[in-house]
């Protein structure tokens, strides 16, 4: 005679796996974004990382500084378009012109406004589909990153970044102080917890996690 699982059994079995799977898939989800996430901020890093350096020995420079790209907004145009494949201006205002997305959150909840700056700014689409802002902040280049432009979850820490091109070539998070990167542990640690986690209006701090815990999104 042979054996068989009974009906019972069997509704038993296929309702453990939905369970078990309800609980986990959700989670592998969320981990794959995450990772995703990462993946492409880390490739916007190293290619701007890459051109700051370029752009800096191609003028024979000291420094950004020397070399024009920090002092002169006007520079900022021809970086971008010289070292990414441009797709789209987005001009002065990268919200009105669809390129962004109309509001943005903080891991907190908390809402900001992250490309609504008023001084010169430059924005453009690249052919990821990401959206890099920039401006000029005295002693170095500030840019903000929507790697997914106008897609959500548009949440700082997520899909959107910022970090600063320091006058020495460097890419790093931000501190407070005349203070020439790489940052350290602790200041990275410090600007995570002080602005990217917390209810502060100012969103800094998320790239610099990243970067510590080794482009992993942990947060």
């Amino acid at each position: 005679m042979k054996k068989a699982f009974t009906m019972a059994e069997v509704l038993v079995t296929l309702g453990i796996i939905g369970i078990v799977s309800a609980m986990t898939v959700p989670t592998f989800l969320q981990n794959h974004q995450r990772k995703s996430y990462v993946t492409q901020i880390h490739k916007i890093y190293n290619e701007m990382q890459q051109a700051a350096l370029q752009y800096m020995t191609n003028r024979n420079a000291v420094n950004l500084i020397e070399a024009g790209l920090i002092t002169d907004i006007n520079a900022v145009d021809t970086f971008m378009k010289t070292y990414f494949r441009v797709i789209k201006e987005c001009g002065e205002n990268p919200v009105d012109n669809g390129c962004v997305a109309q509001g943005y959150k903080k891991l907190t909840g908390k809402t900001i406004t992250p490309f609504n700056v008023s001084v010169d700014y430059r924005s453009y689409v690249i052919a990821s589909g990401a959206v890099i802002a920039l401006f000029n902040e005295g002693d170095h280049l500030q840019v903000h990153v929507d790697i997914n432009g106008q897609k959500g979850p548009n949440i700082a820490g997520r899909d959107l970044f910022a970090f600063h091109v320091y006058k020495n070539g460097v890419i790093d998070d931000f501190v407070s102080g005349a203070i020439l990167p790489p940052l350290t542990r602790e200041q990275r640690e410090d600007s995570y917890n002080k602005w990217c986690n917390s209810s502060s209006a100012i969103w800094y701090g998320c790239l610099g996690k990243l970067i510590n815990d080794n482009w992993e999104m942990t947060y």
